[in-house]
This record gives structure tokens, sequence and C-alpha cells, in this order.
């Protein structure tokens, strides 16, 4: 199902805050023909036709009459209905993160991927992060990673705990950069502002002796999305919400760093091995310092061009159901883990 010249119709449910964007530039993208969208709120969904002079369906079903496959940005409690409604007739879904709120409910979509012949591909933006796809080339088997990802307190998302939220870009990441299966997952959480979650940590070792530190909060005084990479080769630093990132690496082999240990010229030592005084210049010498740059694409851009080329086959979803469904379970085995510590450590009546 094209349309006249060949290209996949898109359309997208729900236009909130983050499914205004995705049919914004999906009315733009060349790769594809945007068809309309459907909002359940009538004066939200005339406020998007006429901001962004697209069609507004009054039903869902009027348009998967219409496209060919469908970005769902609907409230996660939401996502199995509008996607079954899709899958069942071969209408391939773009599923904004969480896949689900259960994994029963992911396992029901992934079903009807499977009954309908047709793709899944969920969003977990933060893998088309310019300044990730700027440190992939630098990447070399992480052994240590720390994640912050802070945000003010706003009602949106607030249908499911900050792990289900916010963490579960960092789960996913983290899990993309790492490439191993995990170990053992230890977590702590507090609810602050609503009944579930509002701030958490999690500490998930992997069988190949990477670990990461991941905190989440949605009760912070200011915005913060950061990640740390530490390897043998080097030290990552990106910010995700700039979209920036530096490359630290030693600029010459070991043996020259380890003449400067000898004589004493490295911070932290003096000249029988003690406590010295501050950094020395000449250690700098030794330091490489690579900006990463990629182009400045918007990554929701670069993430419906992906779904795009897996749409007509010239390639693969970055995120696939299944992979939408393993983070999914990751993030809920941090919940169920705080959820315990926050009982535990209620105080007996």
């Amino acid at each position: 199902m094209t349309n006249q010249n060949g290209l996949p119709r898109l359309g997208v449910a729900g236009t909130g805050s983050l499914g205004f964007h995705h049919a914004r530039i999906a009315r733009d993208l060349p790769g594809a023909r945007m068809q309309g969208f459907f909002e359940p709120r009538p004066e939200r969904a005339q406020e998007v036709s006429d901001t962004l002079g697209i069609v507004a369906f009054d039903t869902l079903e009027g348009l998967l009459d219409q496209v060919d496959a469908l970005i769902i940005a609907t409230p996660t409690t939401t996502h199995l209905d509008v996607a079954e409604k899709a899958l069942e007739r071969g209408i391939h879904v773009f599923i904004e993160k969480p896949i689900a709120p259960s994994l029963d409910e992911a396992d029901q979509i992934l079903d009807a991927a499977d009954r309908g012949g047709a793709m899944v591909q969920v969003g977990h933006v933060e893998r088309f992060n310019t300044a990730v796809v700027a440190a992939r080339p630098y990447l070399d088997q992480p052994l240590f990673i720390e994640s912050h990802r802070l945000a003010p307190f706003t009602e949106r998302g607030t249908d499911v705990a900050v792990v289900l939220d916010l963490m579960i870009h960092d789960v996913d990441l983290v899990g993309s950069l790492v490439g191993s299966r995990i170990q053992q997952i230890d977590a702590t959480g507090v609810p602050v502002l609503t009944s579930s979650v509002d701030i958490a940590n999690a500490r998930i070792s992997y069988e190949n002796g990477a670990v990461a530190n991941l905190t989440a909060s949605r009760v912070s005084a200011e915005k913060l999305r950061k990640i740390r990479i530490f390897q043998r080769s080097g030290y990552l630093s990106l910010d995700l919400a700039a979209g920036t990132g530096e490359f630290l690496r030693l600029r010459t082999e070991l043996p020259a760093l380890q003449a400067m240990r000898e004589k004493g010229d490295v911070p932290g030592m003096d000249g029988g091995g003690g406590p010295a005084s501050p950094i020395a210049p000449d250690l700098w010498a030794l330091v490489e310092k690579i900006p990463l740059h990629a182009d400045d694409e918007e990554p929701l851009r670069r993430e419906q061009e992906s779904f795009v080329e897996a749409i007509v086959g010239k390639g693969e979803p970055v995120v696939t159901g299944a992979e939408g469904r393993e983070a999914l379970g990751v993030a809920l085995s941090i919940e169920s883990r705080i959820m315990s510590h926050v009982a535990d450590s209620r105080p007996t009546p």
C-alpha cells in the first residue's frame, strides 16, 4: 500500500506534546506522505490542524483506512488498543516508549504484529541523539557508564512511574552501548509528588563485566541529561540535552606516562609516590580532547527516517519491538526492586 507517488502513507495517533512534533516532522518527510492524524480531543485536533495545515480525522478507524504506517504517540495505557487496530490491518507501527505498561500487553502487541505481518519499531529516541551518533565511532567496550536524567515536575508522563517515563531511555541506550546480557540489578527510589516513584537510581551489572549507574528524577529543580562512558581507551562525556560531547584519551602510549610517574610529574603523586601537588601541566600534553560532532538533524527526524527506511525494505528497525519489550522488562524489574525497597523501609506500626 502506497500513494500514487510510490511513497508510504503515514499517520499519527495522538498529538500531545510529543505527538505534535511527530506530526510536524512527518508532514515534511521527503520519503513518505503524511495523510493526517487522529486526536480524540476536538479542540486540540483543531489547534494542531490549523497550526500544521494537515488533516485531522474524526476517528482512528478513518485514519487507518488511509495509511500504510502509523506513529503512536498516545498515552502508554492506550498503546495496546491503538496498535492492535493498526497491526491487524497489516499497518506498520512506530510506538513511542515504553512499548506498553506491562510485558503482557507488549507480548499482545508483538503477537498482533506477527498475525498481521507488520513491523513494530519503538521510539527510544536517544539512540538517534546527535551526541550518541557522534560518539559511536569511539566506543570500545565500555566498562562503566553513569547517566543522569533530571527534569522538573510536570503532569506529562505521570500515568507511569519515573522509571518508565524517563529512566527507560537510559536503560535502552546503555544496553545498546554495552551489548551484553544483564547479570544483576540493584535499585532504590522514592515517591515524592505522586503515588508512584518520582526519583530512582539503578545499578546494573552486565555479564561482560560492565556496570551502569542510572539516575532519573522528575522532581528536580533543573533539567539535566548527561551520560559518561568510561572504557580502557578513554572517557566520553555526552550532553544529551545539547547533543554535544567530547572524548578524552591519552595521546601517547603508557611507557611515556610511566616515565612521568617516575619523575613525580603525575597528579596525585610526589617523587616518593605519596600525595602531591596540583595537576602537572605536562599531563595535559598526554591527553587528547576530541570534540564530538554530528550533523544537526533533529533526532526525532532521524528516528522517523529510519522507520520509513524499514517500511520500504532499506533497513531493519533500529529499535525493534522485541528490543522495546526488553527495555520494558528491565525497567519493570527496576521498578519492582524499588517498590520492595520502599516497602521494606517503612517503619513498623
